[in-house]
């Protein structure tokens, strides 16, 4: 490593992903869900009852989609090697992915066989949709419950979340349709049920979606202002430019930072690398929640050199 080139870099944390800490709260919504299907697929086909199915078809995506989080986890905490050197950590990431794209099959299924129902009207028990749906919801309660912190920590665990939380409005949405079917004898309640079973799934998934494309496509994190961390490095002493600097998100709760700072070479010899180093990395730590940070130092005019390598 030549004069003026050296780096500094906090390691990525040894304690597991975001996610990695919900792992037994997973797996308890996970057998929740798995119980709640079965009772809402028998409840469905005994009351004729289309919101019904639907929940249960939506409960089988949650399953399957907090069977992939699971999985996720498991992959992300192995350590990383030679060839994959940040491990499996974007495999929470993959599970969001693919667990947005599990929701918004499910919406689409939903809304269709809504609009069917509406051109074939079928008979619905209402006293056996209160009762299902009911314990739809209390079990869906249970597991917002357990996964309400870690939502706000990791992609992987909110995507579950909100499979969760889509899935209780469901089985609100079935109470609701059930009482008016009850009370009014009014059929066309049970598919308007399922229709805002859909339609509550697909803006929710869109939000997840977004975020987990920007992880995707390594967008800067959404709560590091590059303009301010640049101009953070700048106000250190000697430190006359900064350039290749670049933000990004391995997977939740691990964002990295790497970036060129050009240093006064009086300054440098007078403090030592290793100690402007320190001030950098104790600058970012402290404004910023960036663990994982790689600086380049470079004397004045070393831009110019690297820009004639290029080419």
């Amino acid at each position: 490593m030549g004069a003026g080139h050296d780096h500094g870099h906090s390691h990525v944390p040894t304690s597991g992903t975001a996610a990695a800490a919900y792992r037994g709260r997973l797996r308890v919504a996970l057998s929740i869900t798995l119980g709640v299907m079965v009772v809402e697929i028998i409840g469905g086909v005994v009351a004729d009852s289309l919101a019904l199915i639907a929940d249960a078809a939506h409960m089988a995506t949650d399953a399957l989609g907090l069977g992939m989080a699971l999985l996720a986890i498991h992959f992300a905490n192995r350590p990383p090697s030679d060839k994959r050197t940040f491990g499996y950590a974007r495999a929470e990431i993959l599970a969001a992915l693919a667990n947005c794209l599990l929701l918004l099959g499910v919406g689409g299924y939903v809304l269709y066989e809504a609009i069917q129902r509406f051109l074939t009207p079928a008979a619905t028990e209402g006293g056996l949709m209160i009762v299902f749906g009911a314990i739809g919801l209390v079990a869906n309660m249970i597991s917002l419950s357990l996964l309400m912190r870690g939502q706000k920590e990791s992609l992987n665990v909110r995507g579950a979340f909100l499979e969760v939380a889509a899935d209780a409005l469901g089985s609100l949405a079935v109470l609701i349709s059930a009482a008016v079917i009850l009370a009014t004898g009014w059929q066309a309640a049970d598919p308007i049920a399922s229709l805002v079973i859909g339609l509550m799934i697909v803006p929710r998934t869109f939000k997840l979606l977004r975020e987990t494309l920007d992880v995707l496509l390594e967008s800067a994190p959404k709560d590091v202002d590059m303009a301010e961390v640049r101009a953070h490095i700048l106000a250190l002493d000697g430190v006359e430019d900064v350039h290749d600097l670049h933000a990004w998100t391995i997977t939740s709760g691990m964002p990295v930072l790497s970036a060129h700072v050009v240093v006064r070479s009086d300054v440098l010899n007078a403090i030592g690398h290793e100690k402007m180093l320190h001030e950098l990395q104790g600058c970012l730590g402290h404004h910023f929640d960036v663990e994982h940070c790689t600086f380049q130092l470079e004397p004045s005019g070393h831009a110019q050199h690297e820009a004639r390598l290029c080419h």
